[in-house]
């Protein structure tokens, strides 16, 4: 799979453990973006497509096989990529996407357990040309993570539910695949203020060319 080079975006994925804030500054980033004359695509997985927001539904309510969840996740992300994210880079779009596929190596490879050269080798049959420009890792936490679930007092998905080891676990694999790859990790502390954090944001997005 081969994909034509982006004019000039860049392509910008959020992640982290749920409950680390990063979803809360989505709307911001593209709002900053397109003050600065980009346009922009916002997007979200597992979603970002009518296809995508089914697979969705099922993934954070039906409990299934180890596997099946991961194909389900790569399913969701090939139809995503095709339909949103690829023809959205050949226009030149910036796109920011809240999680990619870092997530199904913390979630599914991380907090699951799966083994990850099982990841890796549908990551290369998906996107192998695709990867993130740049990565913004919101880290907290797991303890002060769930704290702030727990005051949202919303419904939990299956994977908000996992217990307080499956979500170090997610965590440590954040924190080990930005080591491995910190040409486009920029960790950032989701326990300062918004403020703090919207100012680390824009120096960031100014360093890629914003």
């Amino acid at each position: 799979m081969k994909e034509d080079a982006p004019l000039n975006g860049k392509f910008i994925t959020l992640e982290g453990i749920d409950g680390s804030g990063k979803s809360s500054h989505v709307d911001w980033l593209a709002d900053f973006l397109r003050a600065r004359g980009h346009a922009v695509t916002a997007t979200r997985e597992p979603g970002g497509t009518p296809l995508g927001e089914k697979l969705r539904e099922w993934l954070l309510a039906e409990s299934m096989h180890l596997e099946t969840e991961t194909l389900l996740m790569f399913a969701a992300r090939r139809e995503h990529l095709a339909q949103v994210i690829q023809p959205a880079r050949a226009r030149g779009d910036w796109v920011i996407c809240d999680r990619f596929t870092d997530a199904t190596h913390a979630y599914q490879g991380g907090g699951r357990q799966l083994d990850r050269h099982k990841i890796s080798q549908l990551e290369q049959w998906t996107h192998e040309d695709c990867q993130p420009d740049l990565t913004l890792l919101f880290d907290v936490p797991c303890e002060v993570a769930r704290r702030r679930i727990a005051l949202a007092g919303r419904h939990l998905d299956r994977f908000e539910q996992e217990q307080a080891q499956f979500h170090d676990r997610v965590r440590h694999a954040y924190l080990e695949r930005a080591n491995h790859h910190p040409h486009r990790f920029r960790i950032i502390d989701g326990e300062k203020t918004r403020e703090e954090i919207r100012r680390q944001l824009e120096d960031i997005l100014r360093r890629v060319g914003a």
